[in-house]
């Protein structure tokens, strides 16, 4: 049995009904957030601080590309802190061996592919376990990468090395973008947001993302291939992390391992706070923009009225219990296929 247009648009159209309703419960928790900020904070609305939020969301937005994709098959992608220090201690080990930074950078890149790809066959493979497979990845690969940049030196956690200057404007906090004082990785995170919010909508592969978090069952009718999907999205998952952890270079200027540890959890909730639903199928990159959003200006004002960091994980653990019920009561899709 197939699904006919008018069946695969009907479903379409059940869809949009959970995501426009957290696009516009994020638009106006980000709204509040900012009047609130403005009302509280001295210079919380300045452009300076403006930079400082949009490019510390730049680089949270790119490491939760992967797991949105994950989450949206109804997975979790616990490698990505690993990745990020891994390529943040990787990349200027290379440079230091005299590898031209073009061909480095691209060098990282595939390996954090590589290792997506591995995650995401074993964890199809044993996804009773897939959580757990994730982890360990994680642990291997930053462990190997602390073993290879050791080799020579007594520190394997942290890697010294000449960052090209190109590389330091494009995550620095001073860094322009053909004149304009804002860093390119602001730039750079908005087109990848917008080309990938449109394969999510307009191209067989995001639609096929969609079908297999939704139903196993309607996604096979439409022979859309489960372990390539999934395995494609690890592989895009491990990318982007690799691609966070190098930018986290250029802001940082030298390469430490722990630099992706907040990600574990931040990834997750800006995920999670954008309404993407962690059972598959229903949310979006663009609703975790705002989620991204919505948890770097809820930062910015916490740590601007003085709140400790502990403090600061209580309050963004209180915010996600509500968000989670209120996107819990929208009908899944598995429920409407």
């Amino acid at each position: 049995m197939t699904m006919t247009n008018s069946q695969s648009a009907h479903q379409t159209s059940k869809l949009k009904l959970p995501m426009d309703r957290s696009i516009l419960i994020g638009s106006g928790l980000l709204v509040l957030l900012v009047l609130l900020g403005g009302l509280l904070v001295p210079g919380f609305i300045s452009v300076q601080n403006l930079r400082s939020i949009l490019l510390l969301a730049a680089f949270l937005g790119i490491a939760s590309l992967g797991q949105t994709l994950c989450a949206l098959l109804g997975a979790l992608d616990l490698s990505i802190p690993f990745v990020i220090g891994s390529a943040n201690i990787l990349l200027p080990s290379l440079l230091l061996s005299g590898l031209p930074p073009t061909v480095a950078i691209l060098v990282v890149i595939a390996l954090g592919a590589l290792v997506g790809s591995l995650n995401g066959t074993l964890s199809f493979r044993l996804q009773g376990q897939a959580l757990i497979m994730s982890l360990a990845i994680g642990f291997a690969t930053v462990g190997a990468t602390q073993i290879y940049t050791s080799i020579g030196s007594d520190f394997g956690g942290t890697v010294f090395a000449k960052i090209p200057d190109w590389l330091r404007n494009l995550a620095a906090f001073n860094g322009k973008t053909f004149g304009i004082a804002m860093p390119p990785v602001v730039f750079i995170w908005a087109i990848i947001a917008a080309i990938m919010v449109w394969i999510m909508r307009n191209t067989w592969f995001g639609l096929g993302i969609y079908a297999l978090g939704g139903s196993r069952t309607a996604a096979q009718r439409l022979r859309i291939s489960e372990f390539k999907t999934w395995v494609t999205v690890h592989a895009i998952s491990g990318a982007m992390s690799a691609v966070a952890g190098m930018l986290l270079l250029g802001f940082s200027g030298g390469g430490f391992v722990g630099v992706g540890d907040p990600y574990l959890f931040t990834t997750v909730a800006a995920v999670v706070i954008g309404g993407t639903s962690l059972l598959g199928g229903a949310g979006g990159y663009g609703a975790t923009v705002l989620g991204v959003l919505v948890l770097t200006v809820l930062t910015s004002l916490l740590v601007g009225l003085g709140l400790s960091f502990a403090s600061q994980q209580a309050v963004i653990g209180a915010l996600i219990i509500p968000m989670v019920a209120i996107y819990a009561r929208a009908p899944h899709i598995r429920n409407q296929i």
